[in-house]
């Protein structure tokens, strides 16, 4: 079976301002950030079910149920794209520490 990886690499904001309430509601943003050569890495494959695993010297305390970020974002595109959410297999490799300003779980 195919396994596709990917590293969801570190970000570090070197810079970011946060402008003034817009009108529809948003705060416009200038950000600078810099990617590091480390990450979390990412992998899926077919499966039978949409499924999330979470291992790594940083998976304690996160959780893989259907409120994780990730199976959140399948499901949403699969609604946009108006199928089924699809029969995947993913796996989490937390390498980076947990709310450290990394930018991991926006990476993810």
């Amino acid at each position: 079976m195919t396994v596709l990886t990917a590293v969801a690499p570190a970000k570090v904001n070197l810079f970011l301002h946060v402008g003034p309430l817009d009108a529809d509601g948003y705060h416009p943003l200038a950000s600078l950030v810099a990617f590091a050569d480390v990450g979390d890495l990412v992998s899926v494959q077919s499966s039978d079910r949409l499924s999330l695993t979470i291992a790594g010297p940083f998976a304690e305390g996160l959780s893989a149920g259907p409120d994780n970020l990730i199976l959140r974002a399948v499901r949403a595109l699969a609604d946009v794209a108006g199928i089924a959410a699809p029969a995947l297999a993913f796996t989490l490799d937390k390498r980076l520490p947990i709310a450290a300003g990394l930018g991991g779980g926006s990476s993810d």
